[in-house]
């Protein structure tokens, strides 16, 4: 995948994304329309996090890409409204006229495109309340560049963050901790990135889905034995 990333930052979608920011820092959050990704608790937080530190405003933007599923489902369409609500009024008190600070995007990309938004970013926010092993935290770190990589900021609750220790790891219903992570994944000196994202990238490489499936084919041989004793 860090191949791909590194080909994706020359696409036209990257490009314009990057001329967009002028120079801003960039957190990104990519979850399908989902009350257990935490994304109104990470909204909630991100806004927390610029009345905290004005110093930030106008430095960095939050792009939330996420995909509606179930919206059929009168409570997935009550999310999706609580979200426009939140960046909405995030929008209204902290933006500029050259600077919004949340992008909120209701549709989806392809993974080649999102690589490439994943290499751009200085900090990926993946906090749910509950999941399972979440691959977003794994593809951003793949699609880093190994010079100047980006800060992971994860959620406790998933199951990634028992494999990816070296993220920042919080917890997602505090929204204080949330916000400060932001301030922390900001001034984070090149030296400790480089550190993190090398240990998770090893981490990466060495137990890919060719390894997890040795090791679960492993475990199934196993069952008739441990069964007989």
């Amino acid at each position: 995948m860090i191949k791909l990333a590194a080909r994706a930052v020359g696409s036209a979608a990257t490009k314009r994304l990057v001329r967009s920011l002028e120079q801003r820092a960039l957190a990104i959050g990519v979850d399908r329309l989902d009350y257990s990704k935490g994304i109104p608790q990470r909204f909630e937080a991100f806004a927390h996090f610029l009345q905290r530190h004005p110093e930030w405003r106008s430095r960095i933007s939050f792009l939330q890409i996420a995909p509606p599923t179930r919206e059929e489902v009168p409570e997935y369409r009550e999310l999706r409204s609580r979200l426009e609500r939140l960046a909405g009024a995030t929008n209204g008190r902290y933006a500029e006229p050259d600077w919004m600070p949340i992008r909120y995007v209701n549709r989806s990309f392809n993974q080649s495109t999102l690589t490439g938004f994943y290499r751009a970013a200085d900090i990926a926010v993946v906090t749910p309340l509950r999941d399972g092993m979440n691959l977003v935290a794994k593809e951003f770190v793949a699609s880093q560049d190994p010079d100047d990589p980006g800060v992971l900021i994860l959620s406790s609750f998933a199951g990634a963050a028992d494999e990816l220790p070296q993220a920042i790891i919080i917890n997602p219903f505090d929204t204080d901790d949330i916000a400060e992570s932001f301030e922390q994944a900001l001034t984070m000196p090149l030296a400790e990135r480089r550190e993190r994202w090398g240990a998770m990238f090893e981490h990466l490489k060495h137990n890919d889905v060719v390894a997890w499936r040795r090791a679960f084919l492993a475990a199934l041989s196993a069952e008739p034995s441990r069964a007989a004793a």
